[in-house]
C-alpha cells in the first residue's frame, strides 16, 4: 500500500478534485492521515476543512458528495487527485460547478466564468 509523506506541511497534503467524465479541475483541499483513510474506506472524498480544523465529509452537507472514480498520488507522495463522480454538479460552496470560476487575463483583470447551480444561502445558511 502507498505510504505518503504527511510529515511535509504540517500533516496536510494539497488533494486535487478532478471530474472523471469532463476532466475540469473541480476544487483544491487537503487531506490528513484521517480523511486519507475514511476516502479509502468510504469510497467518498473526505477531506481536512483548515478553517474549522475537523475532518470534512465533502457534500455532507449540500448532498454533492464527490465517489472516488480514480485515485493518483504524485512522484513525491505529497499530493494527491482523485479523480471523482461530482454528484448534484456542484463542487464549490459558492454555488458553482468548480471552485475555479475566477478567470484573470493578463492584466490581472477578473472575469466570472461559472454558473451558480445552487443557492449556497438555502444550503449553507450563508453565502
Amino acid at each position: 500500500m502507498i505510504k505518503l509523506d504527511f510529515t511535509k506541511g504540517s500533516g496536510l497534503l494539497p488533494a486535487i478534485a478532478q471530474d472523471y467524465k469532463t476532466g475540469k479541475v473541480l476544487m483544491l483541499a487537503y487531506i490528513n492521515e484521517e480523511s486519507w483513510r475514511k476516502s479509502l474506506e468510504t469510497g467518498e472524498v473526505h477531506y481536512w476543512s483548515r478553517s474549522r480544523s475537523e475532518l470534512w465529509h465533502k457534500g455532507g452537507t449540500s448532498g454533492n458528495v464527490q465517489k472516488i472514480k480514480e485515485i493518483y498520488a504524485d512522484c513525491d507522495n505529497d499530493t494527491v487527485l482523485f479523480v471523482v463522480d461530482q454528484i448534484g454538479q456542484a463542487a464549490c460552496h459558492t454555488g458553482r460547478e468548480s471552485c475555479f470560476y475566477q478567470k484573470i487575463d493578463n492584466s490581472g483583470e477578473v472575469t466570472i466564468v461559472g454558473d451558480i447551480i445552487f443557492d449556497p444561502e438555502k444550503v449553507y445558511g450563508k453565502k
